[in-house]
C-alpha cells in the first residue's frame, strides 16, 4: 500500500473511531424528580457539566420517586439526584436504619446490581420535619412528636402523595408513635406552607432545607425517636454512562460537596418565595463557586 493510502487509511481509521466514542457518548440526559429542590440541583448538575464540555439534555419534572427511578432504570434518563433515605426505603424497601455511612453502604451496594452508581453524598441532609405554626406549638406544647402523637386528632394534616405509602410517611408515623390526625389533605409540595400559614391545615410534612420553614418562623417537631433515617443528597449515574465518560463523576461530585443545607435552603427560598427560576438560581450558585462563568 503506498503512503499516501495509508495515512488516508489511518485517518479513516481515526475518525471512526472518534465517532464511535462521540456516539457511545451521545448527550447526557439529566433528570429530576417533581419539586423545587430537584428542579435547582437537576439545574446545577446539567449546568457544571455543560461547563466541563458536555452535551445535556434535560429531563426535569419527571415525577415522584418510583417515576424517576424507572426512567433510570429504563435508560430514559442517565442521571438524576436522589436521597440516601428515599433509596433505602422507597425504592429498596428495606427496614429503616440511622446511621449515615450504613445507609450510604448499603443502597450503594444494592444500587450497583441494578448497574447504577451512587456517587459522593453531599454534605446535606434533607431530612423529613414535621412541621407546625407557633400559635399551634404554643397552644398544644409541642416539642416532640411524640408530643404531636397527643393531639394528631385535633389536626389536619398537608402531605404529598408519596407520604402515605412510604414506612418513613404516615404508616412510619402510626407505627412508631401512635399518630392518626383528623383529616389527611393531599397537597402539591409547593401548596403546603402557604395552606398552613393560611390555617387551611395544621401540619405539613416538610424537609430540612424548605426556605419557607425559616422565613414563616415556623414549628420543626424533633424525631424523638428515631422514625427517619438520614437523607442525604447523591448523584445517582446508569455505570454505562460512567464507562462511557468518566468525568462525569468527577464533575458532579465537585459541585455536590458544595451543598449543604443552609446554601439548599436559601436556594429553594429564592424559587419558593421570590419566584426565581431555577436555571438561574443554579447558574448563581455555580457562578459564585466558580464553576461557571
Amino acid at each position: 500500500m503506498r503512503l499516501a493510502q495509508l495515512v488516508r487509511a489511518f485517518a479513516f481509521i481515526t475518525a471512526a473511531v472518534a465517532l464511535t466514542a462521540t456516539t457511545a457518548m451521545g448527550q447526557v440526559r439529566v433528570g429530576s424528580k417533581n419539586f423545587t429542590e430537584q428542579f435547582i440541583v437537576a439545574e446545577i448538575y446539567a449546568q457544571a457539566l455543560e461547563a466541563a464540555g458536555m452535551k445535556v439534555e434535560r429531563k426535569i419534572n419527571l415525577g415522584g420517586t418510583l417515576i424517576a427511578q424507572k426512567a433510570l432504570e429504563e435508560k430514559q434518563i442517565d442521571l438524576y439526584p436522589e436521597y440516601t433515605g428515599t433509596m433505602l426505603l422507597a425504592v429498596l424497601k428495606a427496614e429503616p436504619m440511622t446511621d449515615q455511612r450504613a445507609v450510604y453502604e448499603k443502597v450503594r451496594a444494592e444500587y450497583a446490581t441494578k448497574g447504577l452508581v451512587v456517587l459522593n453524598q453531599a454534605p446535606m441532609n434533607n431530612t423529613y420535619n414535621m412541621v407546625v405554626r407557633p400559635e399551634t406549638a404554643a397552644q398544644y406544647k409541642l416539642e416532640t412528636l411524640s408530643d404531636l402523637a397527643k393531639v394528631a386528632k385535633e389536626l389536619k394534616l398537608g402531605a404529598g402523595p408519596e407520604f402515605r405509602d412510604r414506612k418513613d410517611g404516615l404508616p412510619g408515623l402510626k407505627a412508631k408513635y401512635g399518630i392518626e390526625f383528623k383529616e389527611d389533605l393531599q397537597m402539591a409540595i409547593g401548596l403546603r406552607y402557604q395552606a398552613l400559614a393560611s390555617k387551611q391545615i395544621d401540619v405539613v410534612n416538610g424537609y430540612a432545607t424548605d426556605g419557607m420553614i425559616s422565613a414563616l418562623k415556623l414549628k420543626r417537631l424533633k424525631d424523638d425517636k428515631n422514625l427517619w433515617p438520614p437523607y442525604y443528597l447523591v448523584p445517582v449515574v446508569r455505570k454505562d454512562t460512567l464507562d462511557a465518560n468518566p468525568k462525569i463523576a468527577d464533575v458532579l461530585n465537585q459541585v455536590d460537596a458544595l451543598l449543604d443545607e443552609t446554601t439548599m435552603a436559601e436556594m429553594n427560598y429564592k424559587v419558593d418565595n421570590d419566584k426565581e427560576e431555577p436555571k438561574d438560581v443554579a447558574r448563581a450558585f455555580l457562578k459564585a463557586k466558580g464553576i461557571v462563568r
